[in-house]
């Protein structure tokens, strides 16, 4: 008889804590909606986490980054510099707010947003009198922080605001320089996070805006709550956005934080079993610098040139029972972004030609992983 394989999926949620028991809670109390306990503990549980004065609890990691960019000053005609290698959403956020993205290209070192070659862009434009942006979104691309320094130099030199787009890397850190000892999205003026169903911990969906400045953490707080003010008359000042979390959400996000340093340290693992297990096959292993933590969110390879093309291995991986999954296509080369202006040379698009994201769920078994590692092997050797 034939024994098929269990597959083994790319990124799935790993639900072993006191879920059952706090979501039943809201069951029994029948508070499921956008008001409740949960919502409260876990702002105030994941700012200690994190590190920040405040958190602010969101629908969606989408969500918070919206109003993070209306609260930092994207607006109607304004330039908001992003990466131009990330999910698209990082680049929605600012249309929503009616700006227009600057796509700044990545660097080899991190795979995230070249922040020299930013530095060097505003730094001309504010020599020769042109306007400069408001608000900077810098992405942590799949677990690994950017470099920040140049765009804190910026903040300090022209008072532009950062906003961190810290979705993918909830829990890495920054071991050298100015930032030493801090978590993403304690850096800029406000971090934005992603409790989507493959993220490193989940709330089935939903997202968080973190600050530590008590004026901006009011007035998310009252954007994403349609802007209504307090009392029993609803009246709303200003435009605001359904963009709450709900409780029944937020009783999950408590259970799934409870477990996030094991969800972490497991993370860490399968990376470093992936660095050993890959060595010798064509591929270059995802970046891995000294000055920071990484949260390893997808584990990530290039292919060499003289390999298969990811897409061939995806396909591949599959009939295997092994789901992969090739990297972003950068902005710029997406039909909404396609005419949006640019900084830099082609570097994103070299890692998304030769891109793949392996499986790293953090609940994948060493036997599963030696599973991934062999058929790999077997494909691109």
């Amino acid at each position: 008889m034939t024994v098929v394989a269990e597959p083994i999926p790319l990124a799935v949620p790993r639900l072993g804590g006191n879920e059952a028991r706090y979501v039943q809670e809201c069951l029994d109390t029948e508070m499921v909606s956008s008001v409740g306990p949960f919502v409260t503990r876990f702002e105030r549980e994941f700012a200690a986490f994190v590190g920040v004065r405040h958190a602010v609890a969101c629908a969606s990691g989408t969500a918070a980054l919206h109003v993070a960019l209306r609260l930092a000053g994207a607006e109607p005609g304004g330039v908001v510099p992003v990466s131009d290698f990330t999910f698209v959403a990082s680049a929605n956020a600012i249309r929503y707010c009616g700006a227009q993205p600057l796509l700044v290209d990545s660097e080899p070192d991190t795979w995230n947003m070249n922040t020299e070659l930013l530095h060097d862009e505003i730094t001309r434009r504010a020599r020769i009198g042109r306007a400069l942006p408001a608000v900077i979104e810098v992405v942590h691309v799949l677990g690994h922080p950017a470099l920040m320094e140049p765009l804190l130099d910026l903040r300090v030199r022209y008072g532009i605001r950062i906003v961190e787009d810290a979705a993918e890397s909830l829990g890495a850190s920054w071991l050298a320089g100015e930032l030493a000892g801090c978590q993403v999205g304690t850096a800029g003026d406000l971090g934005c996070f992603s409790f989507n169903g493959n993220k490193v911990m989940t709330t089935g969906g939903g997202g968080m805006i973190t600050t530590n400045d008590a004026g901006l953490a009011a007035r998310a707080r009252h954007l994403v709550t349609q802007a209504k003010l307090p009392g029993n008359g609803y009246v709303h000042d200003e435009v605001g956005y359904n963009y709450r979390l709900t409780n029944i959400a937020a009783a999950l996000g408590v259970a799934q934080l409870e477990q996030l340093p094991d969800f972490l340290a497991a993370k860490r693992r399968i990376a470093a079993r992936y660095r050993d297990g890959l060595g010798g096959l064509p591929v270059m292993l995802p970046p891995h610098t000294s000055w920071v933590e990484s949260s390893w969110w997808l584990y990530s390879v290039l292919v060499a040139s003289g390999a298969a093309s990811p897409e061939a291995v995806v396909d591949r991986m599959a009939h295997h029972g092994i789901q992969t999954r090739p990297l972003w296509r950068p902005l710029h080369c997406q039909p909404p972004y396609a005419s949006t202006p640019r900084v830099g040379g082609s570097v994103a698009e070299l890692i998304w030609r030769r891109g793949l994201s392996l499986p790293c769920s953090a609940g994948l078994t060493a036997t599963d992983q030696d599973r991934v590692i062999d058929t790999l092997r077997e494909l691109v050797a």
